[in-house]
């Protein structure tokens, strides 16, 4: 089974135990993976919500998620889908996000609906209906 790319969204999600998070933790048992810049969103969302660092370093040692860091290839096609993402207001993560699943040709869980829209060469799969 191919891994499974993890948007920041989907990762908030399973923490707070929102609607999809049961995909998630299917996703966290097998093989999933989330990029550098994906882990720092959560980390600044976990932060900016009032969680400790102690807590956070604990809850993200309690994920094992495999992180991938931004690298070169990936880091490009992060850049070339501005044109395309621009017109939904995706963000550096969710670009970041979108690129490693082009890359790496695996699947990618969001709760970000919108991209939907987009016209990627990947499987875009939601978390919630």
């Amino acid at each position: 089974m191919p891994e499974t790319i993890l948007d920041a969204s989907a990762v908030l999600a399973y923490l707070q135990q929102e609607p999809g998070h049961d995909l998630v933790e299917t996703a966290l048992m097998d093989q999933a993976v989330i990029s550098a810049v994906n882990l720092a969103e959560v980390v600044a969302k976990l932060t900016d919500g009032g969680m400790p660092e102690s807590i956070v370093e604990e809850v993200l040692d309690d994920l094992a998620l495999m992180v991938i860091p931004l690298d070169i290839p990936v880091a490009k096609i992060t850049g070339f889908l501005i044109p395309q993402t621009k017109p939904y207001g995706l963000s550096l993560g969710d670009r970041a996000c979108l690129a490693l699943a082009t890359f790496r040709k695996s699947p990618v869980l969001t709760a970000d609906r919108q991209w939907l829209a987009l016209s990627l060469p990947i499987d875009i799969r939601l978390i919630r209906p």
